[in-house]
């Protein structure tokens, strides 16, 4: 075992592991007990994510879906990634994006958001004044480059990029560029995730000329967005776009109602209740959709869902014990 850093994070061991004489270099966080023999050792890095685990969870997102499940899969079986994985997710709110990349956190790290490895930062939040764009440039490197200290596979999540001020986002780029180490620190394993609404309303007139010329939303391929995803590059005014750091813009399309069925379902198995379709059905139409005419997409997509539910959970539960 090598300790790394004692002074920052004793409880922290770098195990040197070799298959076949080559080094691995994973890193394991160690929990120490009141009794000296006894030490719980469990790596940063869980992934595989599976596509399954994708299905039951996220809907109406194929494109997503498929474009986080290659990159996080190619990301995490490569031994030896030159830059951090950086993505970047696009579209209107209640489409998925929160959603995916808690599942993404919940891979690399099983407590996902509860996880000290998993970071969320809050535009809004945590950098609402621009005239401190300095100090939250510096507060935000030094918090970066101690978590990646403690573990190289940190995961960062920062929602609502497209209220972020630029200064504040470039403080971000020395983490993901082409370097071996930053000030001896390597952050090549870390995982970086922008959220953003930006280039949402160009992803709906996209899903709905899809819609208007007969095509299946399934039959969307990420060729069809190419020139729609190129001009996201320009939504920010920031050295991360003119690097080219980014590795994957990823388009979230608007949600259908039975999308909206979907997450409805899946939200009364999560709290335990039989599904019940008139009640599903009731949830759905409760929720607002456009075009006017058309109303073939939800404005909130799933957003409001639980808030929904929670009206009707009185009839639920009566419905529950009726029939047990």
């Amino acid at each position: 075992f090598q300790r790394q850093q004692p002074e920052q994070n004793p409880a922290l061991l770098v195990l040197q592991n070799f298959t076949r004489g080559r080094f691995t270099g994973q890193v394991y966080n160690v929990v120490f007990h009141s009794d000296p023999k006894l030490i719980h050792i469990f790596p940063c890095w869980t992934v595989p994510l599976h596509t399954a685990q994708l299905d039951n969870r996220l809907f109406g997102q194929h494109l997503a879906k498929d474009v986080v499940l290659k990159a996080v899969l190619g990301f995490s079986n490569n031994p030896s990634p030159k830059k951090p994985l950086m993505l970047s997710l696009h579209g209107w709110a209640g489409t998925g994006k929160n959603f995916l990349s808690q599942i993404l956190a919940e891979q690399v790290h099983p407590a996902g958001l509860r996880s000290k490895f998993v970071h969320l930062f809050l535009a809004t939040l945590h950098f609402p004044h621009q005239d401190q764009v300095k100090l939250y440039k510096e507060q935000l490197q030094n918090w970066i480059r101690g978590n990646v200290s403690a573990c190289p596979s940190s995961v960062f999540i920062f929602d609502e990029m497209d209220k972020m001020h630029p200064g504040v986002i470039d403080a971000i780029k020395p983490f993901l560029d082409y370097y071996e180490e930053v000030d001896g620190v390597s952050y090549r394993k870390a995982i970086f995730i922008f959220l953003s609404n930006a280039g949402g309303d160009l992803i709906n007139k996209a899903a709905l000329d899809f819609w208007t010329s007969g095509k299946r939303r399934e039959d969307i391929q990420l060729k069809d967005l190419e020139t729609l995803l190129s001009s996201l590059c320009g939504l920010w005014h920031s050295s991360i776009i003119d690097r080219n750091l980014i590795d994957y813009f990823v388009p979230f399309l608007p949600l259908e109602q039975r999308h909206v069925k979907m997450c409805v379902r899946a939200e009364m198995k999560a709290r335990g209740y039989d599904v019940d379709e008139k009640i599903v059905q009731a949830v759905a139409d409760e929720m607002t959709y456009f075009p006017k005419e058309q109303k073939i997409y939800s404005d909130k997509g799933c957003k409001t869902v639980q808030a929904k539910l929670d009206i009707h959970e009185d009839l639920v539960m009566r419905d529950m014990k009726a029939r047990g």
